[in-house]
């Protein structure tokens, strides 16, 4: 959901995205599914009454939402106009990280970890999933760029 890592560009404990240095967990190649609360709901609100996907397992994954953290960096960093400093966590450490916080955090750095690390949100659908992109092609979804545009617009 892009409130909870788009609008902080994933910095864990951020409630703003940065502006002089951000941590990449790995190597920031792990293509993420970037989706608006919004079109997630415009989404659901369809399902509900689509007969098509009644007991289906609907994704949202807009393609031009599927992008890695070092490309949502690289679009960051040309509407800030400025190069950020890079710090890359390798995943040893981050696990390591994972396992010495207490409960609640290392879940939430678990998902971290599952997400930018491992790419878990880009996988093939299995067969009988839909892919709402297809199932909606009427529904417009708020691009990252379009995102940050509104973050930047909050930040002044």
């Amino acid at each position: 959901m892009a409130s909870v890592f788009l609008s902080c560009l994933g910095q864990y404990g951020r409630t703003a995205p940065p502006t002089d240095n951000v941590v990449i967990l790995g190597d920031g190649n792990a293509k993420v599914i970037w989706v608006d609360e919004a079109d997630i709901a415009k989404c659901t609100l369809k399902a509900m009454t689509d007969p098509r996907a009644v007991n289906m397992n609907v994704h949202i994954r807009p393609a031009a939402n599927i992008l890695s953290m070092n490309e949502v960096v690289q679009i960051w960093e040309k509407k800030i106009g400025k190069t950020l400093e890079k710090t890359f966590i390798p995943e040893e450490d981050f696990v390591k990280r994972i396992r010495e916080e207490k409960h609640l955090t290392s879940k939430k750095l678990a998902i971290c970890h599952m997400v930018f690390i491992k790419g878990v949100l880009d996988v093939e659908l299995d067969h009988g999933d839909l892919d709402a992109s297809k199932l909606y092609p009427d529904v417009k979804y708020t691009s990252v760029e379009s995102y940050l545009d509104h973050i930047m617009v909050d930040m002044v």
